[in-house]
């Protein structure tokens, strides 16, 4: 069964009870945290896809409608289509907390996502096979698809009670990308499904980050071979991101989450290199997080993370 370790499971729950407490939020921070996530969202979930848009050009090309001198059209009508897709999922969600997934839903989704490039399929799953370029894995035959598809579905309702949401999250993300059903659009609209389920248990948006494509890859790569751990950390410490950006945020500065910063500056407080650092936070044991390119960590967390491996060692 896959599983979210302890230690991060526990940061994350013992955080979203803190948001959950701050609840109902300030509806001005509130609609800026979303506008900065919703563009940093289609900037990232774009670039991953190939995308050529800067995270500033996409906020200029969907806030202000400015065209961007070098770019395709087809980078302009992805980043359009995505942040509508976005919206259309924050409207869901306002509805109906309980947002039952569905294929209606899904297809819903795709066809938004490629509205304005992928004319004549949207919605529409794919009537032949394909080949992803630089995978492992060759996604199912055409003609199984209307039948994996309502399986999925079906996996979903069964499991919703059963496994963490994060744990559930993650799956249902790669579940989704392993069956490609559409000719088009299929990572972008696992993201924003996975992003439906996840808001609905009260978790703020999550974003995979343009800089984290390669170990996002990794990640899938292993979980096509029936290895989900690596994927679960991974959405683990996207959702930990989030949470650690909203609570910064919104807790009053007295009450403030602790400084970040580079591994490089906190390596120097301890005995332990920045190399070292960077390999507990990405197997997450040190609670930690990206900023841009770079891993950021507070001293504090270093010294929680000695405190229970030394706890550990005495039991």
């Amino acid at each position: 069964m896959p599983y979210l370790e302890n230690q991060l499971k526990q940061r994350i729950d013992d955080k979203l009870k803190i948001l959950q407490s701050l609840r109902p939020l300030p509806p001005s921070s509130v609609e800026k945290l979303k506008q900065q996530f919703s563009v940093e969202m289609t900037y990232n979930s774009n670039a991953i896809e190939g995308n050529r848009l800067t995270l500033k050009e996409t906020f200029l090309v969907i806030q202000e409608g400015l065209t961007i001198k070098g770019k395709s059209l087809k980078d302009h009508l992805e980043a359009k289509d995505h942040f509508e897709a976005l919206n259309y999922l924050y409207e869901l969600v306002e509805k109906d907390k309980r947002q039952t997934l569905s294929e209606v839903l899904i297809r819903s989704i795709q066809s938004l996502v490629v509205r304005e490039t992928e004319k004549e399929n949207v919605g529409q799953y794919r009537y032949g096979n394909v080949i992803i370029t630089g995978a492992n894995h060759t996604p199912p035959n055409a003609i199984q698809i209307p039948r994996l598809m309502r399986n999925f579905i079906l996996w979903v309702k069964d499991n919703q009670k059963k496994i963490h949401p994060i744990e559930l999250a993650a799956m249902i993300h790669h579940r989704l990308v392993y069956i490609h059903p559409f000719f088009d659009g299929n990572g972008r609209t696992a993201r924003l499904i996975m992003n439906l389920f996840l808001i609905q248990k009260g978790y703020p948006l999550v974003m995979i980050l343009k800089n984290d494509r390669k170990r996002y890859y990794e990640s899938l790569d292993k979980a096509d071979k029936g290895d989900y751990i690596p994927l679960i950390r991974f959405v683990g410490q996207a959702v930990e991101r989030s949470l650690n950006i909203y609570l910064k945020t919104l807790l009053p500065k007295t009450k403030n989450m602790e400084a970040y910063y580079p591994l490089s500056i906190v390596s120097k407080k301890f005995s332990y290199s920045k190399k070292y650092l960077n390999l507990l936070a990405r197997t997450g044991k040190l609670e930690a997080h990206k900023e841009k390119r770079n891993w950021v960590t507070s001293p504090e967390a270093v010294d929680r993370y000695i405190k229970n491996r030394l706890r550990k060692r005495n039991i």
